[in-house]
C-alpha cells in the first residue's frame, strides 16, 4: 500500500515543536524522584483499556524497581462507563490513582472534584500546543497528553487522480465517478441517525460557524455561542443540498463508511486513523490530504487527545505524578502505545519517530496542526443532541426551512447552556 502525503514527517515534527505559549499551563517543576515517592509506598492504582494494558507492564514493574511504589493495572473498557465510574467512586475514596482517558472528559471531571492538576515542569515543552491545549482546563493542566487523532481526507487513488480545491468541487467529481459506474458513493461521511457533528464540523467551520468563541488565553468560553448567524444558515442550507446530492447520508454509520470504501465503492472519505488497517488489509491504495473548504474561513477540524489523569483523592499523589509524568511521558512509553492502539504518540519526539515509521502519522499530523481541541468544558453536554439530530433531519430534508431549524437548534442549546 502506498501513502502520498503533502509534507514530510521531518516538517510536521518541527512545526509540533510550538508548545511554548502555554509554558504557564503547569506551576513549577516536578519534584525529584526522592520527594515523590518519600511521602507513601502505599500501591498505585491505574485504570487502562484494552489497547494499553498489556504495554504498561514493563515500565510499570520498572517503576516498582526504582521506587518502591507497585503499580496495579485494572483493564477496564474504555468509554462512558469508565468515565462514570471514575466520577462516581473517587469522591468516596475508592478507584484509581490514574486513570486513561480523553481530554474532552476533563470539563466534568474538573466540574466533580475528581482530578488533581498535573506538574508537567519542563516536560511541557516536549508536547505541542495544540495537546497541551486540550488537556488544560481553566488556565490549569490536568493530564498527560499520551496521542492525538484528527480526521482527513482519504482519496482512493485508483478511482480518483486528485482531490479538488473545494468540498462541492469534489462531491461533483465524486458523483461523475459514481456516474462511470466505478463507484457507489461519491464520497463517503460516517454519519448514522443523528448524524455526526465531529466530522461535518470542518466543512461547518470553513463557512464560518464555529462552535465556540475563546477567550484572550484561547480557552473555550461557553459564552460566545457562534454555532449560529450567516454562517450557520449557510451550513444548514449545504446540509440540505449535500444530502440531496448523495454526500451526506445518515443510512451510513462509521462500521458502514469504513467497509465500503474497504470494498472500493468510494473515491473519497473522511476518516481518522483508526480505520486504516481496514483499509491496508483490504488493499486500498489511499492518499490521505487535507478536506477541501467549503467556505472561505479557515477549516479547523477537531484533535481529539487522551492523556492519563491523577485522581483528587490519591493517597500518594506525589508517586502518581512521578509516574505519569516522568515514565509515562517518556518517548519509549509513547512508542510502545502507539504500536498497541495505532493513535499517533502525542510527545513530539515520539511522533518525530512514529511519523518516519509510517508516513500515515505524519500526513494526519499536518492536518491535525490546522485542528483545535474538541471543547472540553461540560457546556459540550448541551450542544450534541441538539446538533447532531438538527443536521440529521436537514441532510434528510425534513427539517423545513433550513436557517429557522439552524436557529431553533442555537436558540436550544444557549437556553441549556444558560440554565
Amino acid at each position: 500500500m502506498k501513502v502520498q502525503t503533502r509534507a514530510t514527517a521531518g516538517l510536521i515534527a518541527g512545526a509540533l515543536l510550538m508548545a511554548g505559549a502555554l509554558g504557564a499551563c503547569s506551576s513549577g517543576d516536578t519534584p525529584d524522584a526522592e520527594e515523590q515517592t518519600s511521602a507513601s509506598t502505599q500501591p498505585l492504582t491505574v485504570w487502562v483499556d484494552a489497547n494499553r494494558a498489556e504495554e504498561l507492564k514493563e515500565i510499570a514493574a520498572q517503576f516498582e524497581a526504582d521506587k518502591g511504589v507497585a503499580i496495579k493495572l485494572v483493564q477496564k473498557e474504555y468509554g462512558d462507563v469508565m468515565k462514570e465510574d471514575f466520577v462516581k467512586q473517587v469522591p468516596t475514596g475508592k478507584g484509581p490513582d490514574v486513570i486513561i482517558g480523553g481530554h474532552d472528559w476533563l470539563g466534568q471531571f474538573v466540574q466533580n472534584g475528581v482530578v488533581a492538576p498535573v506538574e508537567l515542569g519542563d516536560k511541557a515543552e516536549e508536547f505541542p500546543e495544540v495537546a497541551l491545549r486540550a488537556m488544560t482546563y481553566e488556565g490549569t493542566t490536568y493530564g498527560l497528553p499520551v496521542s492525538l487523532e484528527n480526521i482527513a481526507l482519504l482519496r482512493n487513488t485508483a478511482l480518483a487522480d486528485s482531490t479538488p480545491a473545494t468540498w462541492d468541487e469534489l462531491v461533483a467529481k465524486g458523483q461523475e465517478v459514481v456516474a462511470s459506474g466505478a463507484a457507489a458513493y461519491p464520497v463517503l461521511v460516517p454519519s448514522g441517525p443523528e448524524s455526526d457533528p465531529y466530522h461535518l464540523y470542518p466543512l461547518q467551520t470553513s463557512l464560518g460557524a464555529p462552535l465556540f468563541g475563546t477567550d484572550d488565553e484561547g480557552n473555550y468560553d461557553p459564552t460566545q455561542l457562534l454555532i449560529g448567524g450567516a454562517g450557520g444558515n449557510e451550513f444548514a442550507a449545504k446540509l440540505v443540498e449535500w444530502g440531496s446530492a448523495g454526500a451526506l447520508n445518515t443510512n451510513v454509520t462509521g462500521d458502514i463508511a469504513r467497509d465500503e470504501f474497504a470494498a472500493g465503492k468510494a473515491p473519497y472519505m473522511l476518516s481518522g486513523p483508526w480505520n486504516l488497517p481496514a483499509f491496508d488489509e483490504a488493499g486500498i491504495d489511499y492518499a490521505i490530504e487535507a478536506i477541501p473548504p467549503a467556505g472561505t474561513e479557515p477549516l479547523t477540524p477537531f484533535v481529539g487527545v487522551q492523556g492519563f489523569f491523577i485522581s483528587a483523592k490519591s493517597q500518594n499523589a506525589l508517586a502518581a505524578n512521578e509516574f505519569v509524568v516522568n515514565y509515562l511521558g517518556r518517548e519509549d512509553v509513547q512508542l510502545d502505545l502507539f504500536a498497541a492502539g495505532g493513535r499517533p504518540p502525542a510527545l513530539t519526539s515520539a511522533f518525530e519517530v512514529a511519523s518516519e515509521q509510517d508516513p500515515s502519522v505524519a500526513a494526519f499530523g499536518e492536518v491535525g496542526l490546522a485542528g483545535v481541541p474538541m471543547p472540553n468544558i461540560p457546556e459540550m453536554g448541551a450542544v450534541w443532541n441538539y446538533w447532531g439530530a438538527t443536521e440529521a433531519a436537514l441532510i434528510n430534508n425534513t427539517a423545513g426551512d433550513p436557517a429557522t431549524a439552524w436557529a431553533d437548534m442555537t436558540a436550544k442549546i444557549q437556553a441549556d447552556i444558560t440554565g
